[in-house]
């Protein structure tokens, strides 16, 4: 038992490290996509609109008020399904959990769609 979870702590570490993002396969076009801390024009979603975003095959996530659609990285992700445990919710606190590498940081803006409105 505790072979099987230090090979998967070592898996999950690992494997951040060699995370290849996707693009975005939800059907939402290059021209939403940006990087969250560009000057280009945000698209603004409500919480109720990422809420309806919330299973394996449509993942999106807020982390300080921006959103980002993971859908094409849930079977990436090293963490397994721990990243649907907020889908369509609030995954900040998670996110910045110490289980992720500080390079994640960089990489998560590869999926932002936009900014929660206020």
């Amino acid at each position: 038992m505790v072979i099987i979870v230090a090979a998967l702590i070592l898996g999950a570490i690992l494997g951040v490290f060699i995370f290849i993002p996707r693009h975005p396969t939800s059907g939402h076009s290059k021209s939403t996509h940006s990087s969250a801390n560009s000057n280009k024009a945000s698209k603004i979603y409500s919480k109720d609109e990422v809420t309806l975003h919330n299973k394996r095959d449509d993942c999106w996530i807020i982390i300080k008020n921006k959103v980002y659609d993971v859908t094409s990285y849930v079977e990436e992700h090293p963490g397994g399904d721990a990243i649907l445990a907020h889908a369509g919710d609030d995954s900040t606190e998670g996110f910045y959990g110490p289980q992720h590498a500080t390079r994640v940081f960089d990489m998560i803006d590869d999926f932002y769609i936009g900014d929660l409105k206020q």
